[in-house]
């Protein structure tokens, strides 16, 4: 008999491509706003309602609900919301699993690689160093004690926390912002270019959580980035090349994204690097570990 993984924040890109891959080794529920499936179960973070026969039997939960942190300007409410998303949801699952005496094999809950903060230095960040000041690395350390809660509260035998990178992946997300106005000959780098930009393949993401799945040993904190370290500047150069187009525009000025994005500018205009040792010391793979080679794959038929 197939043990059940319960995947939160269904209609996500990571989701999406995980569900794909594990369709046909477990039987897999999902968590989502509004029921459309058999195997969809509904819940409201906001009155902290949730179905709870979504929790009957389940082995593992894969916990990726959370908004969208570059979707909207960072105004008091939706810090508050990114925070709520994020921390809400694992409380809700949590506190259930406890009044129904319910227990798992593990929790893997999704993380940021901004746990270390958004400063460009010449430091390449290991799972080991503390967490940033700022307001993202915020996000990610109640995040992650969210996610412990499940371990120290003796609901699930382990819980692994996967810092992601920017996800590259082929019709969303960073890279489709990125490759339109490439495409349309007005792309450009943003700021000085030379922050650090931490990036992972869809491929290689998915199969980071299989691999947590499936190990018992995994167990802690990942930096889910891949090994090869880029800059704005040179993804952007880089994206060009496989496509084909000319990038001759000025760089984006950071005042400009400041203006337009707010607080939220920062994010973009700052970035580290993050080490992948850890995850490959472990056993685990790059099914891309060269960015050329993963836009390539991903950019293929969009010039």
């Amino acid at each position: 008999m197939k043990e059940i993984v319960l995947i939160t924040g269904a209609s996500g890109t990571i989701a999406r491509a995980i569900s794909k891959k594990l369709e046909n080794q477990y039987s897999l529920r999902f968590l989502t706003r509004k029921k459309e499936a058999e195997n969809e179960f509904e819940w409201d973070l906001e009155n902290q309602i949730v179905d709870e026969s979504a929790f009957e039997n389940v082995s593992h939960i894969i916990h990726l609900a959370g908004a969208n942190i570059s979707e909207k300007r960072w105004t008091e409410d939706r810090k508050k919301e990114l925070i709520s998303s994020r921390v809400d949801s694992a409380k809700l699952i949590l506190n259930t699993f406890k009044k129904k005496n319910l227990k798992l094999k593990s929790f893997i809950s999704a993380s940021g690689i901004n746990f270390y903060g958004t400063k460009t230095t010449d430091k390449i960040f290991t799972e080991n160093d503390a967490p940033g000041n700022d307001f993202l690395s915020e996000v990610v350390v109640v995040w992650e004690k969210a996610a412990d809660e499940f371990k120290e509260q003796d609901i699930a035998g382990r819980v692994v926390k996967i810092r992601t990178a920017v996800v590259l992946s082929k019709n969303e997300g960073a890279l489709t912002k990125m490759r339109t106005p490439i495409k349309l000959g007005i792309g450009s780098p943003l700021g000085s270019g030379k922050q650090y930009m931490p990036w992972i393949h869809i491929d290689d993401i998915c199969s980071m959580y299989e691999f947590a799945l499936k190990n018992p040993e995994i167990e802690g904190s990942y930096n889910a980035s891949a090994p090869q370290h880029t800059t704005n500047e040179n993804l952007t150069k880089l994206i060009a090349k496989v496509l084909k187009k000319p990038l001759f525009m000025p760089n984006v000025p950071s005042l400009i994204l400041k203006l337009i994005f707010g607080e939220l500018a920062d994010a973009l205009l700052e970035g580290s690097r993050a080490s992948s040792e850890k995850i490959m010391k472990a056993g685990f793979e790059f099914q891309f570990p060269d960015l050329k080679m993963a836009l390539e794959d991903l950019l293929k038929n969009k010039s």
